[in-house]
């Protein structure tokens, strides 16, 4: 049994002053084979703490359905910690931000279309009532006083940058209190004085978030908090990826004089991240920047100390050797890199076409109008619209309140391409007279996870028109793509149409992490042995998508990629580096 607190200036363990050197990792980014590597390599490095966030929307997918197995025990992963003699920061939200869907806020919340999230709306002070009684009384057994490795658990997350409802903050610490939780409380907000009055609560420990350029922070808080010990919750070291942008770097001489800086001040730091992962599946968030939607790629890498795929970087050397000025280092080597598998090409052996898959992947809703797929109780994937239209006619569709990327097609021949970056695009249909099929396949890129825009509803909110008038009378096919188990490949006959699903059948003698590249290929989402890798682009900047070894088997493994648009090649790369 251990006691930590704050006395004057220091956070106190066991009545003597303690610096949290910590870092971000996700459990449920990490695959949990290789939690225990990481967190060795997080001690190696000289940390002495590990902070993670919780993710509501994967341990409560379904209202009162909840799952704490697997990669998402985690308890199991915090015991994991302590036994690398980690202390563990908890950060439970509900809200999380962390480019993560809906930061973290199950998508189920936005069937009601009353809802509001992140304030006191009694709706949703209910669902996270019902998910803290589930997720934190086992918790609550491992802190610090009851010989647990929790130290600190945080009261929502940069709330300052949303809202200012002390009510809704209030409640949160209540509730976090009730299940058992008498630790030490924080809060964390971006530096700006705003957003410290914003995010605080009376009676709870500020703590601030910026990045390797920031200067003033530390000052701001001290100003902000006259008393306490000043700490970086979030000390950005590196930064996260859009599709279609540049692949984000740090260089790893500013962050260790950076990070240098603040421990120079008697500060207590946690680096996030200091070991990124991945947004496997459907998971990446999105921000609004203006009135431009961007979707995160699927690597969470963010140039992290430890790489996604949990080497040592030319980061993670330099942040130690600072560590060695102000704490000991363990005295034991530091291991080489993981082997990686290099199986160069390997050809596409069958494929699908969607068309012919759909009655296998959805059964048909019918409705008067299309609706998003939320209301239809579908959280993530994609959504296919399909309406008959009358002929003749001519005229120009529009789709009003797109979220995300939909692609057109008329009597299976594709028309066009509209996304919510230009909503005002129009596409000219011509209709015969026996008339014909429209389909609109959407696709969910991923929810606002920060920002005003956060009720991030995905699919049609509002409706088709052609030639200005509202089109009715749709089948609808939900599409989360969570089993592939019942599609029925054919060999393969040429370069087929899209969209489709394509099968790999390739061998493995030992697994090892690996990369998966898919030069010529256009844009989709892979599938490894039935688990979802994540989205593919080829605009970038991600080139290859992350493998890890405890996915594959020995013998034979399958890979699945529903390509939207098309391929010039039939086959894959397996590689052994990553293309970030």
């Amino acid at each position: 049994m251990s006691n930590f607190d704050i006395q004057g200036n220091d956070f106190v363990l066991d009545g003597k002053p303690f610096r949290i050197l910590s870092g971000a990792m996700h459990y449920f980014r990490v695959p949990r084979a290789y939690w225990a590597d990481r967190l060795h390599k997080a001690y190696l490095m000289g940390l002495n703490t590990i902070e993670t966030y919780v993710a509501w929307n994967l341990h409560e997918p379904r209202p009162g359905e909840f799952h704490f197995e697997g990669n998402l025990d985690v308890k199991a992963y915090i015991e994991a910690a302590a036994r690398e003699g980690l202390k563990v920061i908890l950060r439970p939200g509900p809200y999380i931000c962390s480019e993560w869907d809906f930061g973290g806020l199950p998508a189920w919340l936005l069937k009601d279309p009353s809802m509001r999230v992140r304030c006191a709306h009694p709706p949703f002070l209910e669902a996270v009532d019902r998910f803290f009684d589930h997720l934190l009384p086992p918790l609550a057994q491992l802190q610090i006083d009851r010989g647990g490795p929790i130290i600190m658990v945080q009261v929502e997350n940069e709330y300052g940058s949303y809202g200012d409802d002390k009510t809704y903050l209030a409640h949160l610490r209540d509730a976090l209190q009730a299940n058992g939780f008498d630790c030490l409380l924080f809060t964390s907000d971006g530096e700006g004085g705003r957003n410290l009055l914003a995010g605080t609560l009376d009676g709870i420990h500020a703590t601030v978030n910026f990045g390797i350029r920031n200067k003033t922070g530390l000052g701001i808080l001290r100003e902000f908090q006259p008393n306490g010990p000043l700490m970086v919750t979030e000390f950005w070291d590196g930064w996260f990826d859009y599709w279609g942008f540049w692949h984000n770097k740090r260089s790893a001489r500013r962050t260790a004089r950076a990070y240098e800086r603040l421990l120079k001040q008697g500060a207590s730091v946690n680096l996030y991240m200091w070991h990124g992962g991945t947004n496997f599946g459907f998971m990446n968030g999105a921000n609004v920047i203006g009135k431009r939607y961007l979707p995160d790629v699927t690597s969470y890498d963010y140039d992290a100390p430890l790489s996604e795929c949990g080497d040592l970087t030319e980061k993670y050397h330099a942040l130690r050797k600072v560590i060695r000025s102000y704490a000991p280092l363990p005295d034991e080597s530091l291991p080489p890199s993981n082997p990686k598998l290099d199986l160069g090409v390997v050809p596409v052996s069958s494929y699908v076409p969607l068309w012919e898959a759909l009655p296998r992947l959805a059964e048909p809703i019918r409705l008067p109008n299309p609706e998003p797929m939320e209301v239809l109780g579908q959280n993530f994937g994609f959504i296919l619209y399909r309406t008959r239209l009358k002929g003749p006619q001519a005229g120009r569709l529009s789709i009003c309140g797109l979220h995300d990327r939909a692609q057109i097609f008329l009597d299976g021949r594709p028309l066009g391409i509209v996304n919510r970056n230009r909503p005002a695009k129009k596409l000219a249909i011509s209709v015969p007279t026996e008339g014909a099929q429209l389909d609109i396949l959407v696709e969910n890129m991923g929810r606002v996870n920060f920002g005003p825009q956060l009720m991030d509803r995905k699919g049609i909110l509002d409706g088709v028109l052609l030639g200005g008038h509202y089109l009715f009378d749709w089948v609808i096919f939900c599409l989360p793509l969570e089993d592939l188990s019942r599609l029925v490949f054919t060999p393969m006959k040429g370069l087929p149409g899209c969209p489709g699903f394509f099968r790999v059948s390739f061998r493995v003698e030992k697994p090892q992490d690996t990369f998966l590249g898919l030069p010529g290929w256009t844009k989709g989402v892979a599938w490894v042995n039935g688990f979802n890798l994540g989205r593919y682009w080829n605009i970038g900047p991600q080139k290859r998508l992350y493998v890890p070894a405890p996915l594959l088997r020995e013998g034979e493994n399958e890979l699945v990629l529903f390509e939207l648009h098309g391929t010039r090649k039939l086959q894959v790369e397996l590689r052994d580096q990553a293309k970030l």
